[in-house]
């Protein structure tokens, strides 16, 4: 850079540094690096039109009064121009409240509980169902039938169904009893999950859950991961390649829900169970099957041993532990299993 600027005043910048094989843009960036910034001092001045000290102390104590101290800064203004009296601008007051740190709701307001984070184990079937409603489109426009599931969060497995005209707490009541009666739950045994639908929350479910022993929770409000299984197994039903875009009569929607539930529970080989199916989880065959299994990659691997490079192959096994919002462990996030 020294040789260019003894050039440039005697051939030009440009042919200095096409000369030198320079760009012209490092050369002017080396220039203003090497230009020290001016000092400069900032000489604060007080505005005219600002209040001084003791004016500000008055529109606070004025704020703070009891008079209006639950009032925002443009009532406070308006009341005090209907008595003959102005301090401020609104916007100055907002500007004072906001230096005191008081911008904020200024009124006693309705807070809304907070809602725990519900974590749930299961560790064997018939532990903790979780059920909700979905909506199936019916014939014509605006037309629904409603799809109540309970389902087992262990096994998968679907513990009882139904399809109605309507979302009634009386159906969800006579649904989970049912159900229980043909799971044999006892009490003490079972803890029901739910998202804050109307029937979920219901006086007559709440008391018939009581009645039985059983345990109830609930998601948080707009939470949907807090009830994911029950979430997960409505979009299996609605990605169904057979599942229509409508129902021409509930008598349609429940021959369809018969077939589903079936296949479902009984053949549905699911990635969450080490492909398993639900049934089987859920009515102890866990151990036949993967006794079978394990045969049959014993007997691949007798015959083909060079195919299989690290070792003989084993069957997957179910997870032993299924969680609604597990624990976080320290410094990290909990995941579902």
């Amino acid at each position: 850079m020294h040789a260019i600027e003894q050039l440039a005043p005697c051939s030009g910048t440009a042919p200095a540094c096409a000369a030198l094989g320079v760009a012209r843009a490092t050369l002017y960036r080396q220039r203003r690096r090497g230009q020290a910034a001016p000092v400069t001092t900032q000489v604060e001045r007080s505005n005219p039109r600002a209040l001084d000290a003791e004016e500000r102390q008055v529109v606070l104590a004025t704020l703070h009064s009891d008079r209006f101290v639950d009032q925002a800064p443009a009532a406070v203004y308006a009341r005090l121009l209907d008595e003959g009296t102005y301090l401020c601008s609104q916007r100055t007051m907002y500007r004072l409240l906001e230096g005191a740190g008081e911008v904020r709701e200024r009124r006693d307001q309705l807070r809304h509980p907070a809602y725990a984070r519900p974590e749930l184990l299961a560790r064997r079937p018939n532990e903790v169902w979780s059920w909700d409603i979905t909506k199936l489109l019916g014939p014509a426009k605006w037309t629904y039938f409603y799809l109540y599931v309970l389902l087992d969060i262990y096994s998968r497995y679907v513990v009882g169904w139904m399809v109605a005209h309507r979302e009634s707490a009386t159906l969800a009541k006579k649904l989970i009893a049912e159900s229980a009666r043909k799971q044999a739950i006892e009490r003490g045994q079972l803890t029901v999950h739910a998202d804050r639908g109307s029937s979920m929350t219901s006086k007559p479910v709440a008391l018939l859950l009581a009645d039985l022993g059983v345990t109830k929770t609930h998601s948080r409000p707009s939470v949907s991961n807090d009830n994911p299984f029950s979430e997960a197994q409505f979009k299996t039903l609605k990605y169904r390649p057979e599942f229509p875009d409508r129902f021409g009569s509930i008598e349609d929607a429940r021959a369809f829900c018969v077939g589903f539930f079936d296949w479902y529970s009984n053949r549905h080989y699911h990635s969450g169970l080490a492909l398993l199916t639900p049934a089987t989880v859920h009515y102890g065959e866990t151990a036949a099957v993967i006794e079978r299994r394990a045969a049959v990659l014993a007997a691949a691997y007798a015959v083909h041993p060079e195919r299989f490079v690290r070792r003989a192959p084993q069957p997957a096994e179910p997870p032993t532990a299924v969680w609604i919002n597990p624990p976080k462990p320290a410094g990290g996030n909990g995941d579902l299993q």
